[in-house]
């Protein structure tokens, strides 16, 4: 097997060993429309994504988007496969798949040049911003699509936002907390954790003067789709992660898993 070959396949290998390959597919399968890396395969998305980037493309991609590959930059491999043509005796073509190869490829994140369109997202000062930093957890804005607006990764300790709501990064701050309270999440979108997540995250949208007609509408339809999940209703489903949401309001609120108070931050 070639050795760059090897090393990507090592790459992702290793990412299963730590567990968070799971959550890398589960947004790969949804790519953000409009990029090229749109029309890779759902391996290569995944490369894209585990290497910290929503957003890879070749040297000449870029540079077709006037941006241009920073010096000393290293690339990051996609698998390419090397596919033969033959034709039979009848005239028709088959074709064969030979093998595997490796195509270098560079994140966004490691060119400059003119600004790309979702470069352009600015995220306001948003509520608890301060608490997500406080855990040495980054927050960026990012690309998203019409199936999310937002997404924790644990693994890469950040917090990433496609929209300025501040129901969405409650929503993911309260997926850091949920972490924290436990010590680890379940991968992909577990239930019970979702559940947590938009309960908390209707909670405090309250707390910094959200009127509960400004999200109660949308986190009852959300907490509705995974509480059928589990086969319950939707107050039945809060009811039964109740204690969990508590800590991690705690958590957020106080900074402390006994609800003691923290002076460094308070909510409204």
């Amino acid at each position: 097997m070639k050795s760059k070959v090897k090393e990507t396949l090592d790459k992702i290998l290793e990412r299963f060993e730590s567990g968070d390959i799971p959550q890398a597919i589960a947004y790969s399968m949804f790519p953000i429309p409009n990029l090229p890396c749109s029309s890779w395969s759902l391996l290569n998305r995944t490369l894209v994504f585990i290497s910290g980037s929503m957003d890879a493309r070749g040297i000449r991609q870029w540079n077709s988007a006037n941006r241009y590959v920073k010096k000393g930059t290293k690339a990051i491999y996609i698998l390419v496969p090397f596919i033969r043509s033959i034709e039979d005796d009848l005239g028709e073509k088959n074709y064969k798949l030979l093998g595997f190869g490796v195509s270098p490829v560079f994140r966004a994140e490691d060119t400059d040049g003119e600004a790309l369109e979702y470069e352009n997202i600015e995220l306001p000062d948003l509520p608890l911003m301060d608490r997500a930093y406080e855990w040495g957890i980054s927050i960026k804005a990012v690309p998203g699509n019409y199936k999310y607006y937002g997404y924790y990764s644990a693994g890469r300790k950040e917090i990433a936002l496609a929209t300025s709501q501040e129901c969405v990064f409650f929503h993911e701050l309260a997926h850091a907390g949920h972490h924290i309270v436990l010590g680890s999440l379940k991968h992909g979108q577990d239930p019970l954790q979702e559940i947590v997540a938009e309960l908390s995250a209707s909670a405090l949208a309250l707390m910094v003067g959200k009127t509960i007609e400004d999200t109660i509408g949308n986190s009852y339809r959300y907490i509705h789709k995974y509480a059928e999940q589990l086969k319950m209703g939707a107050h039945s489903a809060c009811l039964k992660v109740l204690s969990d949401t508590e800590k991690v309001l705690n958590l957020i609120i106080h900074n402390n898993l006994n609800g003691e108070e923290s002076t460094s931050q308070k909510v409204a």
